[in-house]
């Protein structure tokens, strides 16, 4: 294959999921005209994405209003590969076990380059909670989920982060100086565990572990608003280090089991 045919490809790739999110986004069934303007594309190529997805199962067309929307082919797959996944299957109901105890949000995270994706978000009970979605980024920085990770990385490779990134404040407590960063994620390995307030989202609060499960530099965040995060954080740093000794005892489990 060419590289621009490698690079047509991956754009098809990009287009056909910007597909699905369009419609997560409008909520409703959507004209191709509409689909097209929302996905950036020549209505020309979307008609022949829109038919081709349709001839695969992932979307169907309302006749009368001449309208698209998708079916659950799309929810039904990505369920049951979630089903099957191995960590998950495993760390979900001590995720859910943490959530249930305080009531706000639990989210596991992973790092990808200068990013930290959410894997698994297992969401909070309070009214007011934060929300968040499993597939979303934050940068390392500025999110608990990312400073965890940060502490799993050596000296030099922290250095050659610190080095390249560049600094944005996302919020007026944004941690944009990278020596103030390092010593931020020295305190956190120092006291085992990390902290955030209003650093990545205004006026929350999380407080995140981490460590290597199966070999896998993985993260913990407990979100929520930061005043109710404030007034339980004892409570709740008792209950994320709980977890953290949960976890460490499944890895020990796993690794014995091969």
């Amino acid at each position: 294959m060419t590289e621009k045919a490698a690079l047509k490809t991956v754009k098809t790739a990009a287009r056909t999921l910007d597909v699905f999110e369009a419609f997560c986004a409008a909520g409703e069934p959507l004209s191709i005209t509409a689909l097209a303007e929302r996905i950036h594309s020549p209505v020309s190529s979307c008609h022949t994405l829109v038919k081709t997805l349709q001839a695969r199962g992932y979307l169907y067309t309302l006749d009368q209003r001449r309208l698209i929307y998708p079916t659950k082919r799309m929810f039904e797959l990505t369920s049951e590969i979630s089903r099957h996944d191995p960590l998950l299957r495993k760390i979900t109901p001590l995720m859910t076990a943490l959530r249930d105890r305080t009531g706000e949000t639990v989210v596991m995270g992973k790092r990808q380059g200068s990013e930290a994706v959410y894997l698994e978000v297992i969401e909070g009970t309070h009214t007011i909670r934060y929300s968040a979605q499993s597939g979303q980024t934050r940068q390392l920085y500025s999110s608990s989920i990312g400073k965890a990770l940060l502490g799993l990385v050596s000296e030099r490779d922290l250095d050659a982060y610190l080095a390249r990134t560049k600094f944005r404040a996302w919020t007026r407590n944004t941690i944009t100086d990278p020596e103030v960063l390092r010593e931020n994620i020295a305190a956190g390995r120092a006291q085992g565990y990390y902290t955030t307030r209003g650093e990545n989202v205004d006026d929350v609060m999380a407080i995140a572990v981490s460590l290597r499960i199966a070999g896998e530099g993985l993260s913990f965040a407990l979100a929520g608003p930061a005043p109710r995060i404030e007034a339980n954080f004892n409570r709740y740093l008792g209950d994320v280090l709980a977890f953290a000794r949960s976890l460490e005892a499944l890895n020990e489990t796993l690794s014995r089991t091969g």
